[in-house]
């Protein structure tokens, strides 16, 4: 058996003949096999007994291979400054020889090495702020990125990148755009999050296209103008295909597949630009609307962008048969500042026994008033993802009006109002003037599709 790590080719016999493999050596599935990363990204076992033929295309391992690759950048004049902060997930994760599985450990000389494309549009400086998947950040983390972009920009770097898991980074996104322009300014210079669906030791890996059109952003763009949630965009894939990623508001994106390459959409926006590879050449095209934006906003600079305070407390509901009084009043003991509800359409609650047959319906219209009167803000967002909330259209949503419930008239995603309603409560906001104004752009009717 050859060690874990090395780089071999198989000849391999079965029933339809004789077949040759290349990859790279993993721990072995189960017993008697010989287990592979082929050069797809896909694992592979074969029986000891079947292969008839084993040779060792490089006898270092892979993992000193890309300590032996890594060199150092020279600094160009000519270029921006761009760093490059690592937090982790897929696009700067690898392979564990050991396990075959796939693990958040990429340091950030290596993810700089791995794609020397980055060396022609800027001058890339690296910092590691952690290795993490992104289900695990919590707002202790987004307060790390935010000091650390700042130092970045106070350093005299002109762009920012930030490598983040997918499943949060719509999240953290959001987070930024109102820590940066919440309060009617913008940073001084873009800052582009991004992240990939499939690992880059896969072949249909998107992380190397999504990390080359990010610098390129972060690079290239213009001066945020802070109104058009583009304090911080997100950087994914257009499509399926390669050749095209999307530039998103951060406040107006969401992940809305858990595999596909293009799995993030706008929600109630649109792209503010795309990033154009064709035969390696790369091209920035904004919307005619973020340039109108660009043109008709010129807010100040900020300096000391806002925080989150880990103290803040935020319940969520889903409306809908199982929301029960008991739940509600068994939170309200966890002493919530606010507590945001996915409603349903338009943004109704199952608060009404018209048929005096369901009243679990009365029991949530008493606990929810009893928040009210308790002080606790309710905030109302919907389960359709896309669409606003409007409260107005049935008497169901002027009843909910009427109890004091926020949210009415609102156009940001579900998730952009939960970190909304977390920043206005970490800065001591009046929360229902938060939740009716356009602060950075989460509220921004003329980007709606």
């Amino acid at each position: 058996m050859p060690e874990v790590g090395l780089k071999v080719r198989i000849e391999v016999e079965s029933h339809n003949g004789s077949t040759n493999f290349e990859g790279i050596v993993l721990h072995p599935a189960s017993k008697g096999h010989l287990t592979l990363k082929l050069v797809n990204g896909y694992n592979a076992s074969y029986l000891l007994e079947e292969i008839a033929n084993l040779e060792i295309l490089d006898s270092k391992s892979t993992e000193e291979q890309q300590i032996s690759e890594q060199q150092d950048i020279e600094y160009n004049s000519d270029l921006p400054r761009i760093r490059i902060l690592h937090t982790g997930g897929t696009i700067a994760s690898k392979v564990d020889y050991k396990t075959g599985a796939v693990v958040a450990r990429f340091e950030p000389h290596e993810l700089v090495a791995s794609v020397p494309e980055l060396a022609e549009i800027a001058n890339i400086e690296a910092e590691k702020l952690g290795n993490m998947f992104s289900d695990d950040i919590r707002c202790q983390h987004w307060n790390k990125m935010i000091e650390a972009s700042k130092k970045a920009f106070d350093d005299g770097c002109d762009g920012v990148v930030i490598t983040h898991g997918t499943d949060t980074l719509h999240i953290t996104s959001a987070a930024l755009n109102f820590a940066w322009a919440g309060k009617g300014q913008a940073p001084p210079g873009p800052i582009a999050l991004v992240g990939s669906q499939r690992s880059s030791d896969r072949g249909s890996s998107d992380a190397a296209e999504n990390l080359i059109a990010a610098v390129y952003w972060a690079a290239n763009a213009p001066k945020p103008c802070g109104i058009a949630g583009d304090s911080t965009v997100v950087v994914m894939h257009s499509s399926s295909n390669d050749g095209r990623c999307s530039i998103h508001p951060g406040i107006g994106v969401r992940k809305l597949h858990s595999t596909r390459r293009d799995a993030f959409k706008p929600v109630n926006s649109q792209p503010l630009a795309f990033i154009n590879a064709n035969s390696g050449d790369l091209s920035l095209e904004l919307t005619s609307d973020y340039e109108t934006l660009l043109n008709e906003n010129n807010r100040e600079i900020c300096s000391s962008p806002t925080k989150y305070s880990s103290t803040v407390r935020i319940i969520q509901f889903m409306a809908g048969p199982w929301l029960h009084e008991e739940e509600i009043e068994a939170v309200v003991l966890t002493s919530p500042q606010a507590i945001v509800i996915h409603g349903t359409g338009l943004g109704h609650l199952p608060i009404d026994d018209p048929g005096k047959d369901a009243p679990e319906n009365t029991k949530v219209w008493r606990a929810l008033t009893r928040c009210i009167n308790r002080n606790i803000p309710i905030i109302i967002t919907t389960q359709c993802i896309n669409g606003p909330i409007d409260m107005n259209v049935y008497s169901k949503g002027r009843k909910q009006i009427e109890m004091g419930m926020l949210g009415h008239g609102s156009v940001s995603s579900p998730d952009t109002v939960i970190v909304k309603t977390h920043w206005a409560l970490s800065n001591d906001m009046d929360l229902n003037k938060a939740m009716e104004s356009n602060l950075c752009g989460e509220n921004n009717i003329s980007l709606i599709e």
